[in-house]
Order: structure tokens, then C-alpha cells, then sequence
């Protein structure tokens, strides 16, 4: 025969199932806690790796030397193992926040490289885009097509203030110190190679981003300041925005204007194109479905047929 419980009973039963839930809820927020710990110590140690210098850092300089003398540029002959030594020298007697300019010339006295006029390509917010533009335009030079820029580039060191090798470990970020050992090395190499530009130069600046031209980019606060307009004829700029947009800056809006004022205030002779038919084929390219890369297409055809008849 059924019973109902009574409610001395049917309270005990609540409690009961009150307690183990609340004991499965305690371990189960136990459980997630020590997996969440977990984790995030794995996220943090993998964190410090991958903010330390490079891995194997010596071999893939040194091997990147040897391979630009002796193929990408066989021209040049320079000693791959006392650049290394320069640059070891440089880095890692120094804390990681201590490494100034200075620092590194000894290492670009060891390798000093002359590049031919009109042929100089500068960019700011537009790596991607750099890239693909000067596959296409093989004469254009890019900081990374320099012997310094082709052995250090993507690559992270820093030295530690206990010991005299690198640290592995973590590196400070750019940010963090204006004396840091990878950003004093890049304002050098900037520098030198905006010193030697010459000729008919260009500049591929992105209008989908506020401040295109912005000061404290390596552009703006290092190879502007050190072109000479006794040896630049032209300074070439080129805005491409994206092609889904926004289009935000322009020859004529925002901080480009400050950029041609510049040019114009020391000196210098300037061209600005807003929508460069070369770059957009490049964009459509990577993302053909976009409706301005019709239009663009119509538009080549239309010039076809005009110059077929």
C-alpha cells in the first residue's frame, strides 16, 4: 500500500538532497577551479615562451645571412659570423630594457649596404598589402629586402640583467621601454634606410584606419625625419582603404593632409593617389566576391575594348 511520507520525513529528504547538491556543486566548483588553474599556468608558461627570444636564435640569423649572400643577393659578400658577433654583443650585456641605437653600430659598420635610386617602397598599417605589391613590382626595395631586415625579421630577443645570454624565457614588450633591444635595432635600420633613399620613393598608407599617417609609427617618427629632399625627387603616396571599407582617410581628409603639409613645409615634391588600379587587383585577388572588384573588372574590360578598337 502506498504511504504518504510524513513531513518530518519529506523535510529530511529536502535537506538530504540539499546537502549532496550542495556537495556536488562544492566539488564540482573545486573541480573547475583546479582545471581553470591548471590552465592558466599552461597558458602562462606557454605565454612566456613565446614573448622570449626566438629559439634558436643564432642559426636562423647566421643561416639567413648565408642565404641572402648567396642567393637572394650574391653580389654582396659580407661576414656572416662577425655580424652575429656584433649583434650578441650588442644584446646580451645589456638588461632587456637598456639596449640603445648606439648599441648596435658596431653591427651596422660590419655590414653597410647601398640600394639603387627610384626604387624605395615605405608603408605604415599595410604589410599584407606591401608584400603582394612588391612581388608584382620586383624593382621596388622594402626595409625587409635589406640584408639587416631580411636576417632579423619576425624575430624577438632580449637579454637578461643576471646573465650575459639571452633570455628565453620573457621578453618586455615594445611598449614597455624605449630602449628595447628589438626596437632600437629596427629604428637603426629605418633610419639608415630612409638616409639613403633616393630618386622617385613611394608610400603605401592604409585610409581604412584613423591616422593613416601616424607619428609615432616607425614611418612617421623615424623615416620621415631622415629623407632628404636633395635626394628625393618625388615622394609617391598611395592611400588603398579595404574593400569592404570604411574609408576613412584619404588624399584629401584626415591625417594625410598633415603628411603632405610636411612634405611640403621641407621641401619635398609629392604625388597622392587615392584608388591605385594595381593595388585593388591585388585586393581582389585575395577576396574576388566583393562588388568593387566588378566594377573594377568592367572596368578593365571596358578600357580593352576601347584600346582593341
Amino acid at each position: 500500500m502506498y504511504k504518504h511520507a510524513s513531513p518530518q520525513r519529506s523535510d529530511e529528504a529536502v535537506q538530504g538532497l540539499a546537502v549532496a547538491s550542495s556537495k556536488t556543486s562544492a566539488s564540482f566548483v573545486a573541480v573547475s577551479v583546479t582545471i581553470w588553474f591548471i590552465m592558466a599556468q599552461m597558458c602562462q608558461g606557454q605565454l612566456r615562451a613565446q614573448l622570449g627570444t626566438t629559439p634558436n636564435i643564432k642559426h636562423i640569423v647566421v643561416g639567413r645571412c648565408y642565404t641572402y649572400v648567396t642567393i637572394v643577393n650574391p653580389s654582396l659578400s659580407y661576414d656572416c659570423e662577425e655580424i652575429w658577433r656584433q649583434f650578441e654583443e650588442a644584446v646580451v650585456h645589456q638588461s632587456s630594457c637598456n639596449v640603445s641605437v648606439e648599441d648596435y653600430y658596431q653591427m651596422f659598420n660590419v655590414m653597410p649596404q647601398i640600394w639603387p635610386c627610384n626604387r624605395f617602397l615605405f608603408w605604415s598599417k599595410t604589410r599584407t598589402l606591401m608584400h603582394s605589391y612588391a612581388a608584382v613590382f620586383r624593382h621596388f626595395w622594402t626595409l625587409e629586402d635589406t640584408l639587416v631586415g631580411y636576417m632579423f625579421n619576425d624575430l624577438i630577443w632580449c637579454g637578461q640583467d643576471e646573465d650575459s645570454g639571452f633570455d628565453f624565457s620573457s621578453c618586455p614588450n615594445w611598449s614597455a621601454c624605449r630602449n628595447h633591444p628589438v626596437y632600437s635595432l629596427w629604428r637603426q635600420a629605418s633610419q639608415n634606410f630612409a638616409e639613403t633613399a633616393c630618386g622617385n620613393i613611394t608610400v603605401l598608407l592604409n585610409g581604412s584606419i584613423v591616422n593613416a599617417f601616424n607619428r609615432k609609427s616607425m614611418f612617421g617618427s623615424v623615416e620621415l625625419d631622415n629623407l632628404n629632399p636633395q635626394r628625393v625627387d618625388y615622394v609617391n603616396i598611395k592611400v588603398v582603404t579595404d574593400l569592404k571599407g570604411p574609408h576613412i582617410e584619404s588624399c584629401s581628409h584626415g591625417s594625410i593632409v598633415d603628411l603632405i603639409q610636411i612634405l611640403q613645409s621641407r621641401g619635398f615634391r609629392w604625388t597622392c593617389t587615392d584608388n591605385d588600379q594595381t593595388l585593388m587587383i591585388l585586393q581582389c585577388i585575395q577576396d574576388p566576391k566583393q562588388s568593387s572588384c566588378q566594377t573594377c573588372a568592367n572596368s578593365l574590360q571596358h578600357r580593352t575594348s576601347i584600346s582593341s578598337d
